[in-house]
């Protein structure tokens, strides 16, 4: 155990607590076993793991991934710490900020500091950003800085699991989630536009300004709009933190609303497509069981083929409709395996074939293993092969894959069209029943279910319409 704060490790874990030390060594402190734990978690962890009187899990997690422990007395911890009854664990962690360039704004919003001081509203901010699922936080130049005991200890390990940009001009920080399709909203208590009353779906970054000042006229500029809280009581105003709080879970809210709006235009859909084959299936059922002895046998076969062709049609929607709720709900599980690809395509050509009216599915990707969810990948392939079906008109439809590294790339495609690639982009957002020709859920299954594994579906339109479907297939780690 060491008892003395001029022990070198000490002594390097100390100086830590100023930000000249912290940017010289690109490390940080992080206080308590909250965020010791969350650590441990992320990548690239921690370098080191002070302790007086910790946890023997939390230690034995540390051990077991390569974390050097040091143990020291309490005194130490103290000189350690910035809180009045320390929790006996201190670590040390590597930087974790990213570039401007790894933020994603598409898959969530963006929170923007503009001379933020209070190091406990910067972590609080982080901690509500992380609790809504936001796309990171952007830590402005003349903000506090992001490594401050206080605003780590605030943050309780949220740091760990969110993007973090620092040390950027506001201007910078303003024009480049602009140019990655977000609207910013600068919030001021005598904001233009009530915050209940905006359409939060797009991308959007919400920016905040000092907790003393607000945001100054030149940076309110800068901004798509100026939005506020609105304050029904009598409160003159909310801290920094609350109001970003306020924001983030409003932002949240028409989220999870705007997916409750899609999935109710989806079942709506699904009812829709449901009809045409319990129709047939009825049509065929009653016709075999009243005339089956005058029908001759090529006829019974014929429609037995359509009954089992209409069955697999049925269960194709319903698995749609599924997963289109599980996608909304976020619940989407994905159960990789090494497949051909090729067989999965044989599979789709062997049920349409009973539809005598369809045209055939030929393979061209000869032989593809990948590592992908086969009911998904079939799925997918099914909704690009009936989109084919109902908006192109010139010979089988043709399905190829290819392995590039770690990726898979699946395309489906047919000639003949009078589909623009406007239009075409459309068919994957949903669509309520008798707003055009074509199913109106397959395709946008088709595209949650790539995007939940990091991949993309789209469509090209030339000579006809090809889809295509870019997904990750890494092989599983033994």
């Amino acid at each position: 155990m060491i008892t003395s704060v001029r022990n070198p490790k000490v002594a390097t874990a100390i100086r830590l607590k100023k930000r000249a030390f912290r940017e010289r060594d690109g490390r940080f402190l992080v206080e308590g076993a909250q965020a010791v734990g969350e650590a441990l978690e992320a990548t690239p962890g921690l370098s080191a793991l002070i302790h007086a009187d910790a946890d023997p899990t939390l230690l034995e997690r540390a051990a077991d991934a390569g974390v050097e422990l040091v143990a020291v007395s309490e005194a130490v911890m103290h000189r350690l710490t910035s809180t009045v009854t320390p929790q006996g664990i201190v670590g040390v962690a590597p930087f974790v900020d990213v570039d401007l360039d790894a933020l994603e704004p598409s898959r969530g919003c963006l929170a923007l500091l503009h001379e933020v001081r209070d190091p406990g509203n910067a972590g609080t901010v982080l901690r509500s950003a992380d609790a809504v699922g936001a796309a990171g936080v952007v830590f402005t130049a003349s903000s506090v800085d992001l490594y401050n005991p206080k605003a780590v200890r605030a943050s309780a390990g949220s740091l760990f699991h969110l993007p973090i940009v620092r040390g950027v001009g506001t201007h910078e920080g303003i024009e480049a989630v602009r140019e990655r399709g977000c609207r910013v909203y600068a919030m001021a208590a005598d904001g233009e536009f009530d915050l209940y009353h905006l359409d939060l779906t797009q991308p959007t970054a919400f920016l905040f300004g000092n907790e003393a000042h607000g945001l100054p006229r030149d940076v309110r500029t800068m901004a798509d709009a100026t939005v506020r809280v609105p304050i029904p009581g009598r409160a003159e105003s909310l801290n920094l933190a609350a109001a970003a709080t306020v924001c983030l879970f409003e932002w949240a809210r028409q989220r999870r609303e705007g997916r409750r709006a899609a999935l109710e235009t989806i079942i709506a859909s699904a009812a829709h497509d449901i009809r045409s084959p319990l129709t047939a299936m009825k049509g065929f059922g009653y016709a075999l069981a009243t005339r089956w002895e005058q029908m001759p046998e090529d006829q019974r076969s014929l429609m037995l083929q359509g009954i089992v062709y209409d069955t697999d049609r049925l269960n194709t929607i319903l698995h749609q409709l599924v997963d289109a709720a599980r996608l909304t709900a976020g619940t989407l599980e994905l159960f990789p395996e090494r497949i051909d690809v090729g067989t999965v395509v044989g599979q789709i050509a062997k049920m349409v074939a009973r539809d005598p009216d369809h045209p055939p599915v030929e393979w061209e990707g000869g032989e593809v293993e990948a590592f992908v969810d086969a009911d998904r990948l079939r799925l997918v392939l099914e909704a690009f092969i009936e989109s084919l079906v109902w908006w192109t008109n010139e010979g089988p439809v043709k399905v190829s894959a290819e392995r590039r590294g770690e990726r898979l790339v699946v395309r489906a495609w047919r000639r003949g069209t009078e589909l623009t690639a406007e239009r075409a982009a459309v068919l994957f957002e949903p669509r309520a029943p008798g707003t055009g020709a074509g199913s109106k859920i397959g395709l946008f299954v088709a595209l949650g279910v790539a995007e939940a594994q990091g991949g993309t579906a789209t469509v090209e339109v030339d000579e006809g319409v090809r889809f295509v479907l870019d997904v990750p297939s890494a092989d599983p780690v033994l």
